[in-house]
C-alpha cells in the first residue's frame, strides 16, 4: 500500500462545549503529560479557528457541532504502530488517567471520532 516513514499517528476530532473548555484544556494538559511520559513523540491539541460548515461534509458536520461548541482536532505521534500500542497500553494503566472516563469527560464522547494512521509523507 505504499512506502511509509515508519511513524504512526493517532488522531481524533470532537466537539467541546465552550462552557467546559477550561476543564477540557486541563484534561488535555494531563493527558499530554501522561502520553509523553510513556513515550509519545508529540501530543498536539488544536481548536477550530477557520472551520466552516460544508454542503456535503466538514469538521462541524463530522461531530454534529451544536451552538456553544467548538471543534477540536488533536494527534499524538509515535515511532511506529508497535510503539503506539505500547504507549497506549501504559497510558490505560496509568493511575493519573483512572478518574477520567466516559461519565466524567467535559465533552460528548459519542460524537468523537478517532483512528490510527501510518505516516505516508513527512516533509
Amino acid at each position: 500500500m505504499g512506502n511509509y516513514t515508519g511513524k504512526y499517528v493517532d488522531s481524533f476530532v470532537l466537539a467541546v462545549p465552550t462552557a467546559t473548555l477550561d476543564a477540557y484544556r486541563k484534561l488535555e494538559e494531563l493527558a499530554g503529560r501522561v502520553w509523553r511520559d510513556h513515550g509519545a513523540l508529540e501530543y498536539v491539541v488544536c481548536i477550530a479557528d477557520d472551520v466552516q460548515p460544508g454542503k456535503v461534509t466538514s469538521f462541524p458536520q463530522s461531530v454534529q457541532l451544536k451552538d456553544g461548541e467548538v471543534v477540536v482536532f488533536a494527534w499524538a505521534v509515535y515511532s511506529s504502530r508497535e510503539h503506539r500500542d505500547e504507549v497506549v497500553a501504559k497510558v490505560m494503566q496509568d493511575p493519573r488517567m483512572k478518574e477520567h472516563g466516559p461519565t466524567t469527560m467535559p465533552f460528548d464522547g459519542m460524537r468523537m471520532f478517532w483512528g490510527g494512521f501510518k505516516v505516508l509523507l513527512e516533509v
